[in-house]
């Protein structure tokens, strides 16, 4: 009976020492990776065994058995694909409940308002995210707003300005693909009928003519309050068969063809480009950047006014005009302040008063 006992107490022992380690794993931090913190990467459908296997390898937790036991005992929570990042040493449980949960690693990148295609490639190459040849080749398929934006060559203008959570490595079509189901998800709001928007939701070239407007609104001014205005300037230039003569149509047909150097000068006035509105009628093929909500709004809701011109200020906005003998007097304007000179001469000084004749009275003496 003897060694019955001292086997169930040398039994009871090892089971209380493993649970034991079990427990201290899993609730007292692990130093086992670099100061600098570690990736660690979780495919999609692995088992806990090999997540638990990863871990320990890249010094996450202190047993891989132990993580799996405590996965074990939460059967209803799944282990989420994705890469995570660990900066510092935490417990094995905690571990878990970040997999469990989801918090991959990401950091935010932001598409402002008006940039181009190309811009957003550039950044997202600084970022190191992606080569910018990836962003492109994604961006150049239209095939995500075929039936949406059928005439459309490219997804120009329909990847949305917006702060985006991103992992160190997105796929460039995955991204692309985030970028215009949030600029669906914003249009539904500023074009639906009931905003305001095309009567017809289905009327693709009104969405392509929407968007092609607000992205030249977006490139010429910066101030929210200006779009409608330089909308409405547009759409009457348009209505009377003027061309728009807008810079950054040109700058947008170079930079498609890899020509634009960071100026424009008169010569570049006459690039032949379908995109320069100099040289052709009408709006450009397509949009020439991503339009934010304010401008795709201007551009559905132009102002109703008879301004036909507009030139800079210096002051990040614009003078308008109706008539060409005003837009040269505006034009002045600017000159002047380019010089540091108010916007308008001073008043001419008042005439001098005209000279005003003098009379003497003669007064006669009496006779003494």
């Amino acid at each position: 009976m003897k060694p019955l006992v001292v086997l169930f107490l040398l039994v009871s022992l090892i089971a209380g020492g493993v649970a034991w380690w079990i427990w201290y794993g899993m609730t007292h931090p692990y130093q086992g990776f670099p100061k600098e913190g570690v990736f660690v990467d979780v495919p999609r459908g692995v088992s806990r065994r090999y997540v638990g296997y990863i871990l320990k390898k890249n010094g996450v937790v202190r047993s891989k058995l132990a993580f799996e036991i405590y996965a074990r005992r939460h059967p209803k929570r799944t282990l989420q694909a994705g890469e995570y990042f660990f900066d510092h040493a935490m417990p094995g449980s905690d571990v878990f409940w970040k997999i469990a949960n989801g918090q991959v690693f990401q950091q935010p990148f932001t598409v402002r308002e008006g940039e181009t295609m190309f811009d957003i490639a550039r950044e997202l190459e600084a970022g190191k995210f992606m080569r910018a040849g990836d962003f492109l080749y994604a961006a150049g398929d239209p095939a995500l707003i075929r039936d949406f934006a059928p005439g459309a060559q490219t997804l120009e203008g329909f990847l949305f300005p917006a702060t985006y959570e991103l992992p160190r490595h997105p796929a460039a079509s995955e991204l692309t693909a985030e970028m215009v189901r949030k600029f669906k998800e914003e249009w539904k709001q500023i074009a639906s009928p009931a905003a305001g928007g095309p009567a017809d939701e289905g009327d693709h070239r009104a969405v392509n003519r929407i968007v092609t407007l607000a992205s030249l609104v977006e490139r010429e001014t910066p101030k929210a309050e200006e779009r409608p205005l330089v909308a409405g300037a547009f759409e009457n230039r348009l209505r009377r068969g003027m061309r728009l003569q807008c810079d950054p149509t040109v700058i947008y047909g170079m930079e498609r063809l890899g020509k634009y150097n960071g100026s424009l000068n008169g010569k570049d006035l006459q690039f032949d480009s379908p995109y320069n509105t100099y040289e052709h009628g009408g709006l450009p093929p397509g949009p020439i950047g991503n339009p934010g909500e304010a401008s795709l709004r201007a551009a559905i809701h132009s102002a109703q006014t008879n301004y036909l011109y507009f030139v800079a200020n210096t002051q990040g906005g614009h003078f308008f005009g109706a008539t060409l003998a005003e837009h040269n007097r505006n034009v002045l304007k600017y000159r002047r302040l380019l010089a540091g000179l108010p916007a308008d001469p001073p008043p001419p000084p008042p005439a001098p008063p005209s000279p005003q004749k003098k009379h003497s009275k003669l007064h006669r003496g009496k006779a003494r």
